[in-house]
């Protein structure tokens, strides 16, 4: 069994999720490549794009969110993702006993007990078919067929055991925080495909090995929130490379998949909140160093947007007031400073394109 170097994989992982390099992918490609990526907030998905691809704009994004080829919803870790229409349509259903069990939750609990949820689904369907219409007022028109119960609680739990996806409008360009009153819709309606019947578990590991791997199991089941897959990559090993990680830990892989050279020089990158590539492992070593993980634990819940320095998270971002301001966890060599700023300015460019007074500023190290 070959054993990879954490800073091999580090460079691989760099290399599939299209961050050693902008290159010239239709952002449909990439986002298909990706599997989903985060969308809580709005704008995350262009600036992950943008960071990836070259060229692009944010109208590439938002046609294709218009015209359905590109859909927003809850898919992996029951979190809010941009997915291409045609993968949704089995991610959804792969990943829906992770997304069902926000229902086991005390936000939902007194508001549902002793409901039917599978007449409360039905008529949620009943309500959305042909139409798009807001929480508030799907909560409203739940709450008219269930008198007593509390309406918004009715419509976010149709959420669950629904495939619904939210509208364009909701994952246009401009929001750096959770939309409000989104909007939602039938997932078939929307895209145009039906939902697979069944959990495609092989295709979920390996479209997550082709942009993540090499990788464990754990590091599988932290990425889609999903658990007990030993037993469907046991089934899979003889179709799998198998290597070792530094500290011992067996890694899968796809048989023909590239693997980086752990010294390959690579650019600096500004990630968006949430993004995957720091999210997608169990352990992030590859990516992100323990000290610094526990360093923004507290604050990743409402989302950290990081750079890279060197491959590794080095820092976090803000924009606010048509400044970036970049804070490094540690003091920067001349030469890494001077990429963090120019990369700043760059992305600057695509944040505030008009803005005649928008800088980037280099903050003291923590």
């Amino acid at each position: 069994m070959s054993v990879i170097r954490t800073r091999a994989l580090n460079r691989t992982l760099l290399a599939r999720q299209f961050l050693d390099e902008r290159v010239p992918l239709a952002p449909l490609a990439a986002i298909e490549h990706l599997v989903a990526m985060q969308g809580q907030f709005p704008n995350s998905p262009y600036l992950g794009l943008r960071t990836r691809l070259a060229p692009f704009a944010h109208e590439n994004l938002a046609k294709l969110l218009r015209d359905g080829a590109v859909v927003r919803s809850l898919t992996l870790r029951r979190t809010v993702h941009v997915s291409s229409g045609k993968d949704y349509s089995w991610l959804r259903p792969a990943v829906q006993p992770v997304v069902a069990t926000a229902l086991k939750s005390s936000y939902y609990a007194s508001e549902i007990d002793g409901l039917d949820l599978d007449e409360l689904t039905r008529v949620g369907r009943e309500l959305l078919a042909g139409s798009t219409l807001t929480r508030k007022e799907f909560g409203r028109l739940l709450a008219e067929r269930f008198p007593g119960r509390h309406g918004g609680r009715l419509a976010d739990t149709v959420e669950v055991t629904a495939a619904l996806t939210h509208t364009a409008q909701n994952a246009a360009w401009g929001g750096w925080r959770h939309p409000s009153n989104v909007a939602v819709t039938l997932a078939e309606e929307q895209t145009g495909v039906p939902l697979s019947e069944g959990r495609d578990l092989k295709t979920l590991i390996r479209r997550y090995l082709a942009a993540f791997g090499p990788a464990s199991v754990m590091d599988v089941q932290a990425w889609s929130g999903l658990t007990k897959l030993r037993e469907v990559t046991d089934a899979m090993r003889g179709d799998l490379r198998v290597l070792k990680g530094e500290n011992g830990t067996e890694l899968l892989d796809l048989p023909d998949a590239a693997l980086a050279e752990a010294d390959r020089p690579v650019p600096v990158r500004f990630l968006p909140a949430f993004d995957n590539a720091l999210l997608g492992h169990r352990d992030r070593t590859r990516v992100i160093s323990d000290e610094d993980r526990k360093r923004y634990a507290a604050g990743a819940a409402g989302g950290v947007p990081m750079f890279l320095v060197d491959g590794f998270a080095a820092g976090t971002w803000a924009f606010e007031a048509a400044t970036i301001t970049a804070t490094p966890t540690r003091p920067l060599t001349d030469a890494d400073a001077a990429a963090v700023l120019a990369e700043g300015a760059h992305l600057l460019d695509f944040i505030a394109p008009e803005n005649p007074d928008r800088r980037i500023v280099l903050a003291d190290p923590r």
